[in-house]
C-alpha cells in the first residue's frame, strides 16, 4: 500500500506534468526506478486525475460556467476532443498502449517532440483565439492530440505545439490545451471508476482523499504559474528540460 509520502510524490508528478509541456510518463518511469509506483492502486490513480480535473475546472470556472458567452469556444473544444476518442479506445482495448510503454519509445518521443516544441515556438503569431479559433483549428489540434497516446509525447506538449504551429500565441495555445484536458481527464476518471466498479476491489480511504487534495493543489498552482510564465517567456526552458530527461531515459535504456 502506498504511503502518504508516496502519494505526495505521485500528486506532484501528476499535477505538474499534466499541464506542463513535458511527459508525465517519462517522469513516472524515472521515479518508478526507485519506488514501486508501477503497480500503484487504481483508486489512487483515479483520485490523482480527479484532482487535476477539479483544479482545471476551478481555475477556469468563469469561462466554463458562463456557457452562453463562451459557448462557441467550448463547442470547439468538444469538437477537438472527438478525434482521440475512437483511437484512444482502440489503443487501450487492444493493448497497443502497453506495448509502446518502454524506455526506448518514451525517451525518443520525449526528445523528438521536445525539439518540435522548440521549432513550433518560432512560429509567427498571426491568430487570435477570440476570432481565429475555428472548428478546423480545433480538429487539427485534436488530431495532434492523438499522438499523445504514444508514451513520452506529452498531451500538453503536443497540443501547445500544434497551437503554436497554427499561429496562436503561447497563452492561447496553452488555454486551448488546458480546456482540451477537461474531457480527457473526465474520461480517464470515468473509465477508472468503471474498472473499480467492475473489479469491486477498492474502497474510498484516507489516502485516496489525500491524493485528490494534493493533486488539486499541485495542478492548480502549475496552471496559474505556467500561464503567467508564458506571457513573459518562451518555451525554451521546457525544451531543454525535455532533452535532459530524454537523455537520462535513453542512457538507462541502452546501458
Amino acid at each position: 500500500m502506498l504511503s502518504s509520502v508516496e502519494i505526495l510524490i505521485l500528486s506532484a508528478i501528476q499535477g505538474i506534468s499534466e499541464f506542463l509541456p513535458i511527459s508525465s510518463v517519462a517522469h513516472l518511469v524515472l521515479v518508478s526506478k526507485y519506488y514501486a509506483f508501477i503497480n500503484q492502486n487504481l483508486l489512487i490513480d483515479i483520485c490523482l486525475h480527479l484532482g487535476s480535473l477539479l483544479a482545471i475546472i476551478t481555475y477556469f470556472r468563469e469561462d466554463l460556467f458562463n456557457f452562453i458567452k463562451n459557448r462557441n469556444f467550448l463547442i470547439k473544444i468538444f469538437v477537438g476532443t472527438i478525434p482521440i476518442i475512437p483511437v484512444g479506445y482502440i489503443f487501450y482495448q487492444t493493448g497497443i498502449i502497453n506495448q509502446l510503454r518502454n524506455l526506448e519509445v518514451i525517451g525518443w518521443m520525449s526528445l523528438l517532440f521536445g525539439i518540435l516544441l522548440y521549432l513550433s515556438d518560432k512560429t509567427k503569431i498571426n491568430k487570435s483565439i477570440e476570432t481565429k479559433f475555428s472548428n478546423k483549428s480545433a480538429i487539427i489540434i485534436g488530431f495532434f492530440q492523438i499522438i499523445a497516446l504514444i508514451p513520452g509525447v506529452s498531451r500538453s506538449g503536443i497540443t501547445i505545439t500544434s497551437g503554436r504551429l497554427l499561429g496562436f500565441n503561447r497563452y492561447d495555445s496553452a488555454k486551448i490545451s488546458f480546456f482540451l484536458s477537461i474531457p480527457t481527464l473526465f474520461a480517464a476518471s470515468i473509465l477508472g471508476i468503471y474498472n473499480i466498479y467492475k473489479e469491486g476491489s477498492s474502497e474510498l480511504n484516507f489516502l485516496a482523499i489525500i491524493a485528490v487534495i494534493f493533486s488539486f493543489m499541485f495542478s492548480y498552482l502549475t496552471i496559474a504559474i505556467f500561464l503567467n510564465f508564458i506571457k513573459k517567456f518562451s518555451l525554451k526552458i521546457f525544451v531543454i528540460y525535455r532533452i535532459i530527461i530524454s537523455i537520462i531515459i535513453l542512457t538507462i535504456a541502452y546501458l
